[in-house]
């Protein structure tokens, strides 16, 4: 084998090389968007619908939805559902409040997190607005009602695999979104 044989050799394996590892990097920049969009799309971990436009077809099944919700350890704040249940028509779009006081003496911005259980039928509960797409910042002592707009998709009726489902619980958890924490809170919920 000539030394230039050997060179054209070792620069196509440099080359390929270099190209899986460039192609690797890509995969791990892509991997987050589309385990999001495939949660999103599948519903797959609690993960609720996020939709772009009322329901329209209202059913008379109805679905009680009762709404949970927690904070991170230590946090210095006071968040509860104004209601601890609603029951709600398939396919009705539905308003329901959250509170949230800072008991701390200093502005806290807050991130949530959210699910929705059963997991299986996730993906049939659609949000229209949550205060949850946005950080929430609240001055010492504030205190908010904080909307969800929301409605069970019709099409749930047609899954003979969710006959069973009588209802749903809507979970939020808050992170004060600057820490370690609230960051891997938000990165293991959203995707």
């Amino acid at each position: 084998m000539t030394a230039a044989t050997l060179a054209v050799r070792n620069t196509r394996l440099m080359l390929v090389c270099a190209g899986t590892a460039l192609a690797m990097v890509a995969a791990a920049f892509a991997a987050v968007p589309l385990y999001d969009l495939f949660c999103r799309v599948t519903g797959f971990g609690g993960t609720p619908r996020i939709a772009s436009a009322e329901a329209g077809t209202v059913l008379t099944r109805e679905m009680r939805v009762r709404f949970d919700a927690s904070r991170a350890s230590g946090l210095p704040v006071r968040f509860e559902p104004v209601d601890r249940s609603a029951t709600v028509q398939v396919g009705e779009t539905t308003l329901a409040f959250y509170r949230l006081v800072n008991e701390s003496s200093r502005p806290l911005t807050l991130v949530a997190t959210y699910n929705v259980m059963p997991e299986r039928a996730a993906l049939y509960f659609a949000k229209l607005e949550c205060f949850c797409f946005i950080d929430q910042t609240l001055q010492p002592g504030e205190e908010v009602e904080l909307p969800v707009l929301f409605f069970i998709d019709p099409l749930i009726a047609e899954d003979a695999r969710m006959d069973d489902v009588a209802g749903f619980t809507l979970s939020y958890t808050f992170f004060e979104s600057h820490t370690r924490e609230g960051a891997a809170a938000v990165a293991a919920a959203r995707g």
